[in-house]
């Protein structure tokens, strides 16, 4: 196992990769800095429809051998995956921070949730338990085993580009499957560094299937490869709409994905709460990653006995917060890629009405010599860089207080009472992640029954994620499938039951039973 990978300035072209070959052809491509969009970070080969249909041929090939190596063993290539990860840790974080953006410590971060769910498993490779199950009938032995569900095609986003792959990529290896994996189009060198350190662990190159296409190519190659019965689990991070694409067809193979879609997440600040640290988690639920997390601060819904004290300090934190060259010390960086930047000025920006306040900055949208930023840190005129945006007097009938915004933009909602707080968490129809700040543990429950979130936290902020904790939502949010902890493996595995009958002769359970009762002195 080579212990550094040594990745340089300069990657090499990178392309699909299917049973450890490059694909062939290909549309040329570049991926680019978003801080300094002249720094190529790599050139680039997209493949088409055909890419994706011959990885899912591959990959059925393939998974019989891998999933008839032992479960511990698969668990120790992982072992060796979180391994390498360490050891390339600071180069992978700066690779993330080059291609998308991420502030270095936020990419550290990533690489080392990685290197959690990489280590989680090593343990989960001796403990895909079944079970053994009383029968109710003499001379036989029943039986559950989890068995591998063959096929996974995953699709993911970029702005987690190592950290969310690896939920996905890490249980369905461990289980025993073989994986067709399509990153984000404008995060191929991340996805091509991270499949490379499996590959170098251990994971056969026809368990593990690299394709870099666009969404209209993976879209029709899925199509076409479920039509072909080729694949047998779909596993998508990105938006609401694509994710409820991507259900409808996997419904007419009477398939369930799993879905990590977007949020408009909710934190709720009650009179009792600890206002500094109310600050700070808003802070960094609605700013970091430039507000481009699946779980990223939506509204703050701040009761009106603190309304207009947070307010005052949140925007006051935001305004002094250094932004820019991801590379510093900055709350956050670029935009991930062009075409974010380019919905948050033309889309959600618009969102923006009359009965409005904004907070936090000089100006909206993109920072500019016409529309600077105080105190940015570096050069605005190289990079994505947006505006941080507070924008309060939100109403629960506003399209502020029900779009995900994908950028760094929060909204502020004031409320009298406890079911106008609620209301405004939940009548979005999203249920991500949401938070609350208080000090009265009665609120605090309250708030847990009656959210739809699929994750609360309290007295911390709306984002952040441990490898053994399930992870998902509800809602616009997913289809309540769940990524993370062991839960994560009802996704990958399916159960199968067995009966082993040692009587010698045909017991026909429900018709047989009575005379096993009659063997026995029933007085009711």
């Amino acid at each position: 196992m080579t212990t550094t990978l040594g990745w340089t300035d300069a990657l090499e072209a990178v392309g699909s990769v299917i049973a450890g070959r490059p694909a062939p052809g290909g549309t040329p491509a570049r991926s680019t800095n978003p801080a300094d969009l002249d720094d190529v970070v790599a050139e680039v080969r997209f493949g088409d429809a055909s890419t994706v249909l011959a990885a899912c041929r591959a990959a059925g090939d393939g998974q019989p051998a891998w999933a008839a190596v032992p479960a511990p063993v698969r668990g120790q290539v992982l072992a060796n995956a979180a391994e390498l990860l360490r050891r390339n840790k600071e180069a992978l974080a700066r690779l993330v921070t080059r291609e998308i953006g991420k502030p270095a410590g936020e990419a550290l971060g990533e690489v080392q949730e990685a290197i959690d769910t990489c280590e989680l498993f090593l343990g989960e490779g001796r403990r895909l338990y079944g079970m053994t199950v009383p029968s109710e009938m003499p001379d036989k032995h029943l039986f559950t085993f989890r068995r591998p569900v063959g096929t996974a095609v995953i699709v993911t986003a970029g702005n987690f580009p190592v950290a969310v792959p690896s939920w996905y990529l890490v249980p369905a290896l461990l289980c025993g499957n073989a994986v067709v994996w399509k990153p984000a189009d404008y995060s191929p060198a991340c996805a091509r560094a991270f499949a490379e350190i499996l590959w170098r662990a251990g994971v056969p190159a026809d368990a593990l299937h690299l394709v870099l296409a666009d969404g209209a190519a993976t879209f029709a190659g899925l199509e076409q490869a479920l039509e072909a019965g080729l694949v047998q689990k779909v596993g998508f991070t990105g938006s609401t709409d694509v994710g409820r694409r991507i259900g409808e067809l996997c419904g007419r193979h009477l398939q369930s994905p799993c879905l990590e879609l977007g949020g408009k997440n909710p934190l709720v600040v009650m009179p009792d709460a600890d206002l500094d640290l109310a600050v700070e988690g808003a802070l960094f639920s609605g700013f970091g990653t430039a507000g481009q997390r699946c779980t990223s601060l939506g509204t703050a819904i701040v009761h009106e006995a603190v309304h207009d004290e947070f307010l005052a300090r949140f925007a006051r934190a935001v305004s002094e917060a250094a932004i820019g060259d991801p590379t510093r010390d900055v709350l956050y960086g670029p935009m991930i890629d062009e075409r974010f930047l380019s919905r948050f000025e033309q889309d959600w920006l618009g969102l923006i009405r009359d009965h409005h306040e904004l907070h936090g900055s000089t100006a909206t949208g993109r920072i500019t010599a016409a529309a600077p930023r105080e105190g940015f840190v570096g050069d605005p005129g190289r990079g994505l860089f947006c505006h941080p945006t507070i924008v309060s007097g939100v109403r629960a009938d506003d399209d502020l207080a029900r779009t995900e915004t994908f950028g760094p933009l929060v909204g502020v909602a004031r409320f009298a009472g406890w079911d106008e707080a609620m209301a405004l968490a939940n009548d979005h129809g999203y249920g991500l992640s949401s938070a609350i700040y208080t000090s009265d543990p009665r609120t605090a429950f309250r708030f847990h029954e009656q959210v739809t979130a699929g994750m609360v936290s309290v007295n911390n902020s709306t984002s952040g994620a441990e490898a053994h904790l399930p992870f998902g939502g509800n809602g616009k949010s997913g289809n309540g499938s769940r990524q993370s902890g062991v839960w994560v493996l009802d996704q990958f595995t399916r159960w199968q039951s067995m009966n082993w009958d040692t009587a010698g002769r045909l017991q026909k359970a429900q018709m047989d039973v009575a005379q096993v009762q009659a063997q026995l002195d029933f007085r009711l």
